[in-house]
């Protein structure tokens, strides 16, 4: 059996296709603008993209929802047939994300091994959420994903490696490897460029992992390795389609089964353009009167520093500061979403996470509509966070505004 979680796969790239049209933002992105995704389908039209092959979640309850799973299937046998792939054996990319001008994210694509990954509560395992898993998100992907014959990623993995010892020392060694990509992606996403690794240079990377692996080890029984930090139901989906698959399977069959690996990007968490936003809220369908004469039964709640945990609730495009003075979690987002959780079970509504505050500010002035603004969490308190409490509460960060988020970009054969 492989012992390795991060290693080198047999990546696809498109060719003789218009880049900026194929490559567009993770499914879970600018689920209140609808109009986004407008954009996005009026950019790409019938060309070849990623569009093609995803599911954006704004859709999700949309009356064709499962006619467009089918096109997603049927789009992904279409590029295969017509060729369009061609393979980058046994590699993984390098690449570099400029968001803005002078801050660029690097990564490393390469594939995870599900075994090494639990996401249920508790979970020791070297691969982790950083949130919670809501189950109920994962039948519509497990329907896109379990008869799909590619995978396409969003998934952002995380490791702690301050001294920077396996991701960063490739950026010396570019000019050594090959591009295999080099383009702007769509909707203010920035640009991006990809090199292939291989052979040494994945030696190199391997015993950095091997290295950072040690270190870790010597800290905790049970070492987090790999934190998932954007992406988690993507790469549960893979899991669940896996262990439905590997138990009509002999070990034989299942231990090197292309469906046993997800292609994810790495990120070490001290990379200097990987910044922590905070995903705020957005109730629905509420009234905001109640809502906040129900805050104030839940929490001792001041409107002046107390020394407690503090967040800003948005009525009709004002800011109101809270501070609460009996916080129920660690974090301000984990006091708050347990108060929501309680209200939306009571009284009904709706929820949506928002990244942005100026999308906040916008959303809370539709009629019925209540926001909330959180502070951001500090980066270097995540590993030891997940490490001591398990994962976190769903939504508590982001890694940087949507239009930062992953893009679509490489597949993978996963049948």
């Amino acid at each position: 059996m492989n012992e390795a979680v991060f290693s080198t796969a047999d990546i696809l790239l498109p060719q003789g296709v218009n880049m900026h049209q194929w490559s567009v933002v993770a499914c879970d992105q600018y689920t209140s603008e609808p109009e986004y995704w407008n954009r996005v389908e009026q950019t790409v039209g019938d060309s070849p993209s990623t569009y093609h092959m995803i599911l954006p979640e704004v859709f999700l309850g949309a009356p064709d929802a499962e006619e467009r799973i089918s096109r997603i299937n049927a789009s992904m046998r279409q590029y295969l047939d017509r060729g369009i792939f061609f393979c980058l054996q046994d590699s993984s990319i390098y690449l570099e994300r400029t968001i803005a001008p002078g801050k660029i994210r690097r990564g490393l694509v390469g594939k995870l091994d599900l075994m090494a990954y639990e996401y249920g509560k508790g979970s020791l395992s070297a691969v982790r959420p950083t949130e919670g898993t809501v189950e109920s998100r994962l039948p519509p992907r497990i329907k896109v994903r379990e008869h799909a014959p590619l995978e396409t990623p969003h998934i952002m993995v995380l490791i702690d490696d301050p001294e920077k010892t396996v991701i960063e020392p490739l950026a010396q060694k570019k000019d050594a490897l090959k591009p295999v990509y080099d383009f702007t992606l769509m909707e203010q996403g920035g640009a991006i460029r990809g090199w292939q690794v291989t052979g040494e240079a994945c030696g190199q990377i391997d015993a950095a992992l091997a290295g950072l692996k040690g270190r870790l080890s010597g800290q905790n029984e049970n070492p987090l390795l790999f934190a998932v930090g954007d992406g988690n139901h993507s790469l549960a989906t893979a899991k669940a389609c896996f262990e439905k698959l590997r138990q009509t399977l002999p070990r034989e069959k299942w231990e090197n089964h292309p469906a046993r690996w997800a292609l994810v990007e790495l990120v070490n968490i001290h990379d200097a353009a990987m910044q922590f936003e905070p995903i705020h809220r957005v109730l629905f369908d509420v009234d905001p009167e109640q809502v906040r004469r129900e805050l104030d039964s839940y929490y001792k709640v001041e409107q002046k520093e107390c020394g407690g945990q503090s967040f800003d609730m948005v009525v009709g495009g004002k800011k109101e500061r809270l501070f609460i003075k009996n916080p129920s979690s660690q974090l301000a987002v984990g006091t708050l979403q347990t108060f929501l959780d309680d209200y939306l079970a009571r009284f009904g509504g709706t929820v949506d996470y928002i990244h942005g505050g100026e999308v906040v500010m916008q959303l809370s002035q539709k009629e019925r509509a209540v926001g909330f603004l959180l502070p951001a969490m500090q980066k270097s308190e995540l590993f030891p966070t997940v490490i001591a409490d398990g994962a976190l509460p769903r939504k508590t960060f982001s890694m940087g505004n949507a239009y930062e988020k992953r893009y679509y970009l490489e597949c993978r054969a996963i049948r």
